[in-house]
């Protein structure tokens, strides 16, 4: 079975045909055995296969937009998560058409605009003065943060999805074929590459490597976890968080697509296996291990890690046990995408455009906003107590929650 999400074919052209594959799917119902193809579209109670609709319930929180802009023409149903970067009270947002732009945080006006004949899919990134993003052809650009000029270009061997990451020198890029590789930050010179072996299915998509001491933490398509030394990318430990277990390749896909996220020294990973782990980051020795987890990134607060699964369903999981505290069932089979902390509240978005923000001590609903009408499929950013989320046509909205 060929999964529409998924990919075997790390090509623009296979993005493509993945896309024309969806539409057909679309318009001859859905196919009811996939799983993330029910994600992706709208339930009732009734149905299992259709997107729950939206309860209606009293807010506990006032939630205010507070500008939007628009990136250019984004990435439709490319599935590549892409989401703005905020570094010193600037956000810098890509599109697949349309470039790079810089903007102030707090208004929203525009401070530069990068014009790129690129198609941009990957970041951007940002550190060390520059932002850095990755194409559909593999193309990876740095410009300046300060004014947008461009520093130098690399090329990688397949499309860039993920946000390229900048620490201790180096820009560190993510391709769709398992690959990472590492650049000199000041003149694109390539310094190393490490490469991991690809399952025959995987979930479309992946996120960026995290920097942490002198090491790198890589979610593989396989379902591990690997730390990587970030001189020369030599491989230093690797653990599973999601088996590929099942009797098919669609029911063995255990990606950790999610970015990992590295508190202290401890990684939190989860994976589309629906489950989630917490590693001692130095040794690689497993603390814990929940059964609920998704692709997208987990959100970590005080005491408490948030995740999606597949289905839709948000979990709050305890942060030293793994423990369930709560359940959010409300919006199952939305397509909701990774999770960000904002104060006392998760936020989430889904395929319709709507911005769900979750009590982060029961998981009830505290409101409802929306970022336009397009689907949402990268993870919510925040930044001085602003959450900024960008949808699949480019649109980016910020919203400030108030009292």
């Amino acid at each position: 079975m060929t999964h529409p999400f998924a990919s075997t074919d790390r090509s623009p052209r296979a993005a493509r045909a993945l896309v024309r594959a969806l539409a057909v799917l679309v318009l001859a119902g859905g196919v009811t055995g996939c799983a993330t193809v029910r994600g992706w579209f709208a339930d009732d109670d009734s149905s299992p296969t259709e997107p729950n609709a939206l309860v209606e319930f009293s807010p506990s929180v006032t939630v205010a937009p507070l500008w939007s802009a628009r990136v250019g023409d984004g990435e439709g149903g490319l599935g590549l998560r892409q989401g703005p970067v905020v570094d010193s009270g600037r956000v810098y947002a890509a599109a697949v058409e349309g470039g790079v732009r810089a903007l102030d945080l707090q208004t929203g006006q525009g401070v530069w605009t990068y014009p790129s004949k690129a198609r941009l899919s990957g970041g951007p990134g940002v550190g060390e003065g520059l932002v850095v993003v990755g194409g559909l052809d593999g193309d990876v650009i740095a410009l300046d943060a300060a004014s947008g000029a461009e520093k130098w270009r690399a090329k990688v061997g397949n499309e860039v999805i993920a946000a390229p990451v900048i620490a201790q020198g180096r820009v560190f890029v993510r391709s769709n074929d398992g690959r990472v590789t590492a650049f000199d930050a000041a003149t694109g010179e390539r310094r190393w590459f490490w490469n991991r072996d690809l399952p025959s299915l995987t979930v479309r998509g992946n996120d960026a490597v995290t920097a942490g001491p002198g090491v790198l933490f890589v979610g593989n398509d396989d379902g591990t976890v690997a730390m990587l030394a970030m001189d020369d990318g030599r491989p230093l430990w690797d653990i599973p968080v999601g088996q590929p277990e099942g009797r098919t390749e669609l029911d063995r896909m255990a990606d950790v697509d999610g970015t990992p996220v590295l508190e202290g020294g401890t990684v939190f990973a989860t994976s589309y296996k629906s489950r989630t782990m917490a590693i001692d980051g130095p040794s690689g020795r497993p603390l814990w291990a929940a059964e609920h987890g998704g692709a997208g990134r987990p959100a970590v607060a005080a005491d408490r890690i948030v995740v999606a699964e597949p289905n839709g369903a948000v979990f709050g999981l305890d942060k030293q046990s793994g423990a369930a505290l709560w359940q959010q069932p409300g919006l199952a089979r939305r397509a909701v995408s990774g999770a960000a902390v904002v104060g006392e509240y998760a936020v989430v978005a889904d395929f319709e455009g709507y911005v769900h923000w979750l009590r982060l001590d029961n998981g009830d609903f505290a409101a409802r906003s929306r970022a336009g009408r397009d689907a949402v499929r990268a993870a919510p950013v925040v930044a001085d107590g602003i959450v900024l989320v960008q949808n699949v046509d480019g649109g980016l909205t910020a919203f400030r929650v108030g009292q």
